[in-house]
């Protein structure tokens, strides 16, 4: 029964993973396109295709060694067969409006200078020093980012986590958790202003220990007893942008702590939000909103059930370290305005680490603090703390 259990929330985290991204797969078609060429200081040479880049960071996909990072200063000469757009720190792109004029072309880069060759004949572009170039994007995805808008299916990336734990001695112990999340934002690229963003978390861990029934020394005869946690949060936001950083949102929340009595926990919501710190490698969200908030509590804890009008005040962060290595941190304050007591507080920590391809290890902490837990026996804590670790898909957008 348990491992009919554990298949089966294994197989759907997999099935949603597959769902809004591309598994990854050996028997890829092979790309016959032309080859790109890239020369390092050292004088060595790669093949294959140059990708994009990001604030002074190449991205080229070798035929030999696979993508790899590459700064402009180990770079001697870089040649391409498909066409790009060069976008510098010093005139910004954000609309369509200053961005389609752009040249494009294929480019060379020689002496720190980037050169586009556009296809009009007689047309002379100015060489680009490669220290003032932000962004460098394929034609096609430049075209499309510009022009097209993905329907609400398509331009999901996230990721789906999965870890369990099983004992079978004295005690018979099983936990397992899982997580995936998803994030949606239109458009999908740092160097166009962000329009409209959703986003979808779900998380649950549940364990059981299980102490056999027995015939005490005595004679007489103990039951078998189980101690239980079950554990899980959902979320959905949806944000709008009316400048590059401030943006409207409406959001809604559910949780359930069986440890601290509470059966579910509703919040609806609206606020505003601000991206204090938007670059590629690290981002930071803060967000407050006024809602209502409804409390069930189970009907043998004595707690009682409450109608709830407060706000959350929230932080959200993510950096992108080296080596692929990601961490990210979510904060939240929960204040009751009708009932000062009822206030709650959470936070998220999780650390990932590339194992192959789109796989990944992660570890983390879910800390969650109920002020006004109804009473019981033992006394129900306030603070309720996890620590979880598992195997991350990450999920790519096909968009």
């Amino acid at each position: 029964m348990l491992l009919r259990k554990l298949l089966f929330f294994c197989s759907m985290l997999m099935f949603v993973a597959h769902s809004f991204g591309e598994m990854p797969s050996g028997s890829r078609k092979k790309d016959n396109s032309p080859r790109d060429v890239i020369v390092f200081s050292n004088g060595d040479q790669l093949t294959g295709k140059f990708l994009r880049e990001v604030n002074r960071t190449v991205v080229f996909q070798s035929d030999i060694v696979g993508e790899i990072n590459i700064k402009w200063d180990k770079i001697s000469e870089l040649r391409t067969s498909g066409k790009f757009v060069v976008l510098r720190h010093d005139v910004g792109v954000h609309t369509i409006r200053n961005a389609s004029h752009l040249p494009q072309g294929t480019i060379t880069v020689t002496d720190a200078q980037i050169q586009v060759h556009p296809d009009e004949a007689g047309v002379s572009v100015p060489a680009v020093q490669v220290s003032k170039a932000q962004y460098i994007v394929d034609q096609p995805t430049f075209d499309k980012q510009l022009r097209e808008n993905p329907n609400f299916f398509t331009g999901w990336n996230g990721s789906a986590t999965a870890g369990a734990t099983i004992v079978k001695a004295t005690q018979d112990q099983y936990t397992f958790t899982g997580a995936i999340s998803l994030s949606r934002v239109v458009p999908t690229v740092l160097w166009l202003d962000t329009r409209n963003r959703t986003t979808l978390n779900y998380s649950q861990s549940y364990g059981r220990i299980t102490e056999p029934a027995y015939v005490a020394s005595d004679g007489s005869f103990v039951p078998a007893t189980y101690t239980k946690s079950s554990i899980y949060h959902a979320d959905a936001e949806r944000d709008e942008y009316f400048t590059p950083r401030v943006y409207a949102l409406v959001q809604t929340a559910f949780d359930h702590n069986y440890s601290q009595g509470l059966s579910l926990q509703q919040i609806y919501g609206s606020g505003f939000g601000w991206t204090a710190i938007k670059r590629p490698s690290q981002v930071l969200d803060v967000k407050a909103t006024l809602q209502y908030e409804k409390q069930e509590f189970y009907a043998g804890s004595n707690g009682t059930n409450q109608n709830l009008i407060g706000s959350t005040f929230a932080g959200s962060y993510t950096l992108k370290m080296p080596k692929r290595v990601v961490f990210s941190q979510q904060i939240s304050y929960l204040p009751a305005y009708n009932y000062t007591r009822a206030y709650s507080a959470n936070e998220s920590n999780s650390l990932v680490f590339p194992l192959y391809k789109d796989f990944s290890f992660s570890i983390g902490t879910n800390d969650s603090y109920l002020n006004d837990p109804p009473p019981a026996e033992p006394p129900t804590r306030r603070n309720s703390l996890q620590f979880t670790s598992g195997v991350t898909y990450t999920i790519r957008s096909k968009y």
